[in-house]
């Protein structure tokens, strides 16, 4: 890869700095797509040791590449919420993403296919840790938010999502249950100063 292309695609990547997301910083600025997938990142690289105690064939960095590259597409549709995304909305994401990553250079363009099929296809261990690291950051992100900026689907939403996401692991359903009590303590701080 050259300079010039290896520029194009940090370019393309840094939208995601300007790319808002649902929800807000615990002091109630917008988060960012690229913060979001800075803190799953870190997700996995913390977790890596704990995790390999559960899953000794996981290839941690794998999982940490997924966390790294997986909201690409939000560089060219920006970010819509879990619960207002659509199908359609997901089949254009792909297609401008899958479009973008073919004009990458080799081996990177197929790396990243690989990358994107095996995290689509949710079969192996690294793409479900992935995934929950995903799901288990926006619900942690929302429990630091302001509860004033949640929307009211919100409440019910924090105390359910991600529960069938995290099944595949003892640790990480714990930790799903540690998030819930972040949760329902929000929710009463919540009541609390509005009585």
């Amino acid at each position: 890869m050259d300079q010039r292309t290896f520029l194009e695609i940090l370019h393309v990547a840094e939208r995601l700095k300007d790319t808002t997301r649902h929800c807000t910083t615990s002091k109630g600025r917008t988060e960012s797509v690229a913060e979001h997938s800075w803190r799953i990142s870190l997700m996995a690289f913390l977790l890596k040791d704990v995790l390999k105690e559960e899953f000794p064939e996981a290839d941690m960095d794998r999982v940490t590449d997924m966390c790294l590259i997986h909201d690409l597409g939000e560089c060219f549709t920006g970010d819509i919420p879990t619960f207002l995304k659509t199908d359609s909305d997901r089949k254009t994401e792909e297609s401008l993403l899958i479009q973008w990553v073919k004009t990458l250079p080799q081996p990177l363009a197929d790396d990243m296919a690989a990358l994107y099929a095996e995290m689509d296809a949710q079969e192996t261990t690294e793409a479900k840790l992935y995934k929950a690291f995903d799901k288990l950051e926006a619900l942690i992100q929302h429990n630091e938010s302001p509860i004033e900026t949640w929307a009211e689907n919100e409440y019910e939403l924090n105390k359910t999502y991600a529960f069938d996401t995290v099944t595949f692991s003892g640790w990480l359903t714990a930790l799903r249950e540690e998030i819930l009590k972040d949760t329902l303590a929000k929710i009463d701080e919540g009541r609390k100063k509005t009585m």
